[in-house]
């Protein structure tokens, strides 16, 4: 019996597996493949650390601490659904919940007074941000789009906005001051532990962390962003954006930068309502009003006060509003602005939506405009940048006619340039911050004041190399140039870009298109080359990993869910991702109130196919099944059986319906095997004669209102009966 492994998550993703996962069991039963469930949602994150005080209630096994050991073993088979990465106000939002259920555990702690409250907040902040991502990937990224995906879309393309050469949107992003400016970074000469220490103004040390083992060719950077230059240049850029008539947004990655980002964000605000924040400095102080969790936040202290006080603060904001640059909008209808809640506005999903919008964003009244997007690091802004210069100068992309950018991606042994969340820390006191080795040798320092961010980063040596190896792969099988988005002038790459070019000496690599180019350039060399209709590989770190599995796909398929993501892990087993797409909050929202899931599975049906084919090299009868599936997959897109955006077409479960259908239709006509063909004969029969009972069950409970129990933990037998509505499909499935 061969095990594979698949991840419950949030919102969208855990609501489609309730639908999907029983006709991938079913189907695959008699194969001799098994799918295990492994919670990894947000909610049993939470409440596997809280066991010891659940009581009564059933005990959480920690899932994820399991997965984290799974990943080393040779035989791991992995596929792992896009998850919440949690900001402040979701994971608040989600222990309310989980409260609300009955569930004992603790609320998170704003202010950290006793040795209670600090051990609480500690176990929250494991919880929060990219806490899941870090420790399942123990391997590089290969990402790519299907074939059969690229094909259908060659075939049916969507329409991206149409570019002209006065459009004034612009990244604005700081020239001094930033992580990328400030940032110091060496190779390892030897296994060591190092630790971080604060002077102050006095000569008085504080350690910040210390015992952080590195190892012997283990990258390491420090760097910091000055506060004051932040706030000044947002004080400018809010001016330049009022004077000039833009739009004003701001795009970061709250959710996964948990550390850094969201105290940006804040600042953010505090300069936009400095004017408000001083005329009601004493009112804001008493209700502890915290900035860094956004506007919602803010709207949320302001409801419980006084009618009088409340009117007042709320007539202030929108005079302050009134008064600046208009705000990017969320959601327009229900006046959700770009400063409503940091994990609102995702940089990887909001740049690209704008640029393929013509670069255009929305306002409080609904109509799109040219804006200035402020990135406030410069680290990697450039790449949109560039890709707003090159669409400005050459029009919009077609994609029937356009290329691909595939990706390799260094994310292997946690590679820590997501802002390495228990080495980032927010400055307290005036002074300097120095990283000492055990024999008190200073290695890095950087003079910093009260407010600043520091933080520092580690990329493993064994990462790196196994990162140039699978680019050398994959340039090799392909003949794709194949492009280092590395930047000479930046610290940390240029330590990376020594490592490349000694490792690459140990290959053959005579006839591969090898470059390296900094991320502006390599935008734009992969942008003339996608538009001709060729295709690139794309060989970046981290973040960029993030940022461009969304750029591209999101101009070559309108959207990052369709692509295909392996990881091959370092000691031989395989994580298959399902996209980039997010969990998509929107569509939960929808299917509440109108229920219908939008959520489109095909992420999860390419990785369900590439991890059955991987077990099919010693299985044949699991080879046919995934061939078959890749089929079913193949005619689903030409059938157009995807999801609909609108209640009352087909949406997720719809869908599922017709993978069943086309998938035993192609394992009854297939001669590979004969159990399998026996099998799915009397399955595709059945299927086919009841498809219209069977859709007419299924959409028939479309445009109501549906609760789930929950939105972070949904009750199980509330949620089966909305996403497995049709009980002869139902029953079909359940007998195979």
């Amino acid at each position: 019996m061969s095990k594979i492994i698949y991840t419950m998550t949030d919102e969208a993703p855990a609501l489609a597996t309730v639908s999907l996962l029983p006709i991938i069991k079913a189907f695959s039963k008699s194969s001799g493949v098994k799918f295990e469930i492994r919670d990894i949602s947000l909610s049993s994150r939470i409440l596997s650390e809280f066991n010891d005080i659940l009581g009564d209630k059933i005990k959480y096994e920690n899932d994820l601490e399991f997965l984290g050991k799974l990943v080393k073993d040779k035989n791991a088979k992995i596929i792992k659904l896009p998850n919440i990465s949690a900001s402040i106000p979701q994971l608040k939002r989600a222990i309310n919940e989980l409260q609300d259920q009955g569930f004992t555990i603790p609320d998170y702690p704003e202010k950290t007074v006793t040795n209670d409250e600090l051990m609480i907040r500690t176990i929250y902040d494991k919880i929060k941000g990219s806490a899941v991502n870090p420790i399942l990937r123990e391997g590089n990224s290969d990402r790519r789009v299907p074939k059969a995906v690229k094909n259908y879309i060659k075939s049916n393309p969507h329409q991206l906005g149409k570019w002209t050469k006065d459009s004034r949107t612009h990244v604005s992003s700081m020239t001094k001051g930033d992580f990328r400016n400030n940032e110091i970074s060496l190779t390892s000469d030897r296994q060591q532990l190092l630790k971080i220490c604060h002077y102050d103004e006095k000569g008085r040390k504080t350690i910040l962390k210390e015992n952080i083992s590195v190892q012997q060719g283990e990258i390491i950077d420090c760097s910091f962003m000055s506060i004051l230059e932040l706030q000044n240049f947002i004080n400018y850029q809010i001016k330049d954006c009022k004077k000039n008539n833009m739009l004003l947004s701001l795009h970061l990655k709250a959710s996964m930068m948990k550390v850094s980002d969201p105290i940006i964000f804040g600042h953010v605000l505090k300069v936009y309502f400095k004017n408000f924040i001083q005329n009601n400095h004493k009112i804001l102080a008493e209700i502890n009003v915290d900035f860094n969790s956004g506007m919602s936040a803010l709207f949320e202290k302001i409801d419980n006060l006084p009618t009088k006080i409340k009117s007042k603060l709320i007539n202030d904001i929108n005079s302050e509003i009134d008064n600046g640059p208009d705000i990017a909008m969320v959601n327009s209808e229900n006046n959700i602005t770009n400063f409503h809640i940091p994990s609102d506005v995702i940089i990887d999903a909001s740049m690209p939506a704008m640029i393929k919008s013509s670069g255009k964003m929305w306002d409080k009244n609904g109509n799109l405009r040219d804006t200035k997007a402020i990135i406030p690091d410069s680290s990697y802004a450039s790449i949109y940048q560039a890709t707003i210069d090159f669409c400005k100068a050459n029009g919009r992309f077609e994609p029937s006619t356009m290329g691909t950018v595939q990706n390799v991606g260094l994310m292997a042994k946690k590679a820590e340039e997501y802002g390495s969340h228990d080495k980032t820390f927010e400055i307290q006191e005036n002074g300097k911050v120095c990283v000492e080795t055990d024999d008190e040798k200073v290695l890095f320092m950087h003079e910093v004041m009260k407010g600043d961010i520091w933080r520092m980063c580690l990329v493993k040596d064994e990462a790196i190399k196994d990162w140039i190896k699978l680019a050398v792969e994959r340039a090799k099988s392909t003949k794709f140039p194949t492009v280092f988005w590395l930047d000479e002038n930046r610290s940390h790459d240029q330590e990376l870009i020594k490592k490349v070019k000694s490792e690459l000496e140990k290959f053959d690599t005579k006839n591969l298109n090898l470059q390296i180019l900094s991320p502006y350039k390599a935008t734009l060399f992969s942008m003339d080359e996608i538009k001709k209709g060729n295709n690139v590989i794309s060989v970046s770190g981290n973040v960029l990993r993030d940022y461009l599995t969304d750029l591209f796909p999101i101009l070559e398929l309108g959207t990052s869910a369709k692509m295909l993501s392996i990881v091959p892990l370092m000691n031989g087993g395989k994580l298959f991702e399902t996209g980039a797409g997010g969990s998509a909050p929107k569509h939960v929202q929808q299917l509440i109130s109108e229920n219908h899931l939008r959520w489109d599975s095909l992420g999860e049906f390419l990785a369900i196919s590439v991890a059955l084919e991987n077990i099919g090299n010693k299985n044949l009868k699991c080879k046919v099944i995934s061939k078959a599936l890749s089929r079913a997959v193949e005619k689903l897109l030409l059938k157009e059986k995807s999801p609909s955006r609108k209640v009352g077409e087909i949406d997720n479960r719809g869908s599922h319906f017709y993978l069943a259908l086309y998938w035993a239709e192609f394992l009854s006509k297939q001669d590979d095997n004969r159990e399998l063909k026996k099998e799915f004969t009397q399955v595709y029969e059945d299927l086919n004669k009841n498809e219209e009972s069977i859709m007419n069950e299924i959409n028939s409970f479309q445009g109501i209102k549906v609760d789930l129990g929950g939105y972070y933990n949904t009750e199980c037998e509330k949620t089966k009966k909305i996403m497995r509505p049709s009980a002869i499909f139902n029953e079909i499935i359940d007998n195979i």
